[in-house]
């Protein structure tokens, strides 16, 4: 049952037809009416439903088709398109930086108030003068708040140096539950339109079947067993959580015995992907926050986690070794600064999304401490039921021996 394309399992994963929700791409496309939209700037549309209704895969297809389109009209290169899981950042600010990375790898928000942030990542999209497409994806109540960027969008004027004014065109999808895109739509009714959203009910069991059997099939090469479908189907219609939950039982039912982690989802490369420790990958995430780290920071992480898991932590040189396998896949960056005890700090700076990676267990793992590292798989030991809360994410999974 091993998956010949692990990749189409994950959930960033974007399928080349909107099974089910044709018409919605059909609608917000319309809504944004390009390449040359008959309506006045901002051009935004707002895609409403319940988690696991297919709100991304409406608001990245169309988005998509946006770009196709300016692209047939133009002929000119490919137009610039921003996609953005917002839920994965913090705050407003974390929103605007990430943004401003897609445009310039280098920069680094840390010490930027949040106002400036916004006005580099306007000015910057005025200064290259391209159409952009940005999808604002995964929004929920609690999330990041988008106003000040949906503002800055409505009258970026105000950011943009003196003498200068208006933006190349940008069209925005904003994706997200009802009540999150409500708050929203209450914040900027008055000065522009958000509204109304094109909104998402859940799938019936019919669609959900046919979009399970479809990914399924993509990623075995083969047509799905009925079997198989029909469990991811009945527990997501149980369970509730829609095509997500379908997802998620899919993935641990065609990756239960497959090399491939089912930690992080997966994207084509080049190669299977690195074979790295899912603690180190957990370690640069929350040390860095999707941006950069300390390399003393990473370590110390790694550590907690090694001791939470029963497992000796990975000397430096080895966790090093680690870092430079991701940076050889493109995944991180290592650099050196100024500062430190030393006079220099090393960093690590997150280049591609940490979800997006794809990383093997190492076969390899260090051994349970106290004990002699013999080569052969151990069992997880006495964990620390403090650690997930220290961290600030979900309790560590049960460790099979293949960490």
């Amino acid at each position: 049952m091993g998956p010949l394309r692990a990749e189409v399992l994950a959930n960033e994963w974007l399928p080349p037809v909107a099974i089910g929700r044709r018409h919605e791409v059909g609608e917000v496309v319309r809504r944004l009416d390009p390449p040359v939209p008959r309506a006045s700037p901002p051009w935004i549309v707002g895609v409403a439903g319940p988690s696991g209704s297919g709100t991304s895969v409406v608001a990245r297809r169309a988005a998509r088709e946006v770009a196709d389109r300016l692209r047939a009209s133009s002929g000119e290169s490919t137009p610039r398109f921003l996609a953005l899981r917002v839920a994965d950042l913090r705050g407003t600010h974390g929103v605007a930086s990430a943004l401003l990375q897609r445009l310039d790898e280098g920069f680094d928000g840390r010490g930027f108030p949040v106002v400036e942030v916004l006005a580099g990542f306007l000015r910057r999209i005025r200064r290259e003068a391209r159409p952009t497409v940005m999808v604002l994806d995964d929004v929920q109540v609690g999330g990041p708040d988008l106003v000040p960027l949906i503002r800055a969008l409505g009258d970026p004027d105000r950011f943009l140096p003196e003498g200068e004014a208006g933006l190349p065109a940008v069209w925005t999808i904003v994706a997200g539950t009802p009540e999150s895109l409500g708050l929203i739509h209450a914040a900027v009714f008055r000065r522009f339109a958000f509204g109304p959203f094109v909104e998402l009910e859940p799938y019936d069991e019919r669609a959900l079947t046919a979009i399970i059997a479809d990914r399924a099939a993509r990623a075995l090469g083969r047509p799905a067993p009925d079997a198989l479908v029909g469990r991811a189907v009945a527990r997501a219609l149980a369970e509730g959580g829609g095509a997500r939950r379908a997802f998620d039982v899919l993935r641990r039912e065609l990756l239960r015995d497959s090399p491939v982690g089912l930690e992080r989802p997966f994207r084509a490369r080049d190669s299977l992907g690195v074979t790295v420790e899912p603690r180190v990958v957990r370690a640069i995430g929350v040390a860095s926050h999707g941006v950069a780290a300390p390399l003393g920071e990473v370590r110390r992480l790694e550590a907690d986690l090694a001791r939470a898991q029963g497992r000796r932590p990975l000397p430096t040189t080895t966790l090093w070794r680690r870092i430079v396998r991701l940076e050889r896949a493109g995944y991180v960056r290592r650099e050196i600064r100024t500062g430190g005890s030393g006079g220099t700090r090393s960093m690590v700076r997150v280049l591609t999304p940490i979800d997006e990676w794809v990383t093997i267990p190492h076969p390899r793992e260090t051994p349970p401490a106290g004990e002699p590292w013999d080569g052969r798989p151990r069992g997880m030991g006495p964990s620390d039921p403090e650690l997930p809360v220290r961290l600030g994410w979900e309790a560590v999974p049960p460790d099979d021996g293949a960490d």
